[in-house]
């Protein structure tokens, strides 16, 4: 593995040799209720996350207050459907001033804090209040001067490659880099809400390692846990999903999120992912598995007999535990006779034929 494939972000490794960097997305969860956002971020820390993260934007920083056809989302998106993008906006931003009070809390709660901004305004928000990371959204990928204004502050980045190709990728890598931002992971990802198993594309987590020597995780907008925990198995070394208290209470992005019992499956899943497939391939028993040896079957005399009986199914027996013949020497030994009394629950040896 090239030392390009992993970061350090606030004292935390984000590579393949550390825990999943499992982050917990709050988005638009808080549904207008700062009470509800710190809620939020109590169950991220609670369910065992590495990080939480916000969005910073405003409707105004994001598109104008037009509702014409463009300023729409298309009618055929399964939960924003027709909805004008100023007012989806202004539903799902979190405040400005909301900002320092959930980053303390998250602090607080042992979380790495960070957000995704929009622009430039953004950033200067973020860095007054020292935020250790950045993240970038799937459809900015192309804003390279974007890119550029992020990375120029020096700090790790996260970047979200959803629905880009990989020369839009290298653009975004290569504008990153020319400002001087070298710590950068990637994280494969299907921009779509909610997104479905079969067009999560888990063979990209390979692709993009191989072919940009980077850190790769993967931003998972499927309902549940299950395309998480294959993308760790594949290598995936963050894992970013959505958090809310629970679907039931709605919002712009409750459908695709996870409520907190199943982050913290996730968090034990994926971690138990990883370290499963760095356990390599052997044969024979390992260490925990000696204790079981001692039940493996082999032949015991399950009844008394006296000297001079001969050996037979009635009184030979292929059970549990070890310590007897192999159960395929009961063809040999079926037919000869006992050398001496033998009890019952006894190993039966050559010692005693």
């Amino acid at each position: 593995m090239s030392a390009a494939q992993e970061i350090k972000v606030a004292g935390r490794i984000i590579g393949r040799q550390a825990p999943v960097f499992v982050i917990g997305e709050m988005s638009g969860n808080h549904n207008g209720d700062l009470d509800r956002a710190l809620q939020i971020v109590d169950a991220v820390a609670d369910g065992g996350a590495t990080a939480l993260k916000i969005q910073t934007y405003t409707a105004d920083t994001l598109t104008i207050d037009v509702d014409t056809e463009p300023f729409r989302v298309t009618g055929e998106h399964g939960l924003w459907g027709g909805r004008n993008l100023y007012s989806l906006y202004q539903e799902a931003h979190t405040p400005w001033d909301w900002h320092a009070p959930i980053f303390e809390r998250a602090r607080d709660r042992g979380l790495i804090p960070f957000s995704t901004p929009f622009d430039p305004s953004a950033v200067e928000l973020l860095e007054s209040l020292d935020v250790a990371l950045y993240k970038t959204a799937s459809a900015e990928i192309i804003d390279l001067p974007l890119m550029r204004e992020i990375a120029s502050t020096g700090k790790p980045m996260i970047v979200s490659t959803g629905m880009a190709t990989l020369a839009e990728i290298d653009a975004a890598l290569g504008a990153i880099r020319s400002v001087g931002g070298s710590q950068v992971v990637l994280l494969a990802c299907t921009a779509a809400y909610p997104a479905s198993p079969e067009e999560a594309r888990l063979g990209n987590i390979a692709v993009l390692r191989e072919a940009f020597d980077v850190p790769v995780g993967l931003s998972d907008h499927t309902p549940g846990v299950g395309v998480a925990v294959a993308a760790t198995a594949l290598g995936a070394v963050a894992i970013e999903k959505h958090v809310t208290l629970d679907r039931r209470d709605g919002g712009v992005d409750s459908e695709f999120s996870l409520n907190p019992s199943e982050l913290s499956t996730l968090v034990t899943a994926a971690e138990q992912a990883r370290v499963g497939v760095r356990s390599g391939v052997a044969f024979g028993p390992t260490e925990e598995e000696r204790a079981v040896l001692a039940l493996r079957r082999s032949l015991y005399v399950v009844e008394d007999v006296k000297a001079g009986d001969e050996v037979s199914p009635v009184n030979v027996r292929s059970i549990r535990p070890s310590g007897g013949l192999s159960p395929d020497e009961m063809s040999t030994v079926s037919g000869r006779r006992f050398t001496t009394d033998v009890s019952r629950g006894t190993p039966l040896t050559w010692d005693v034929l």
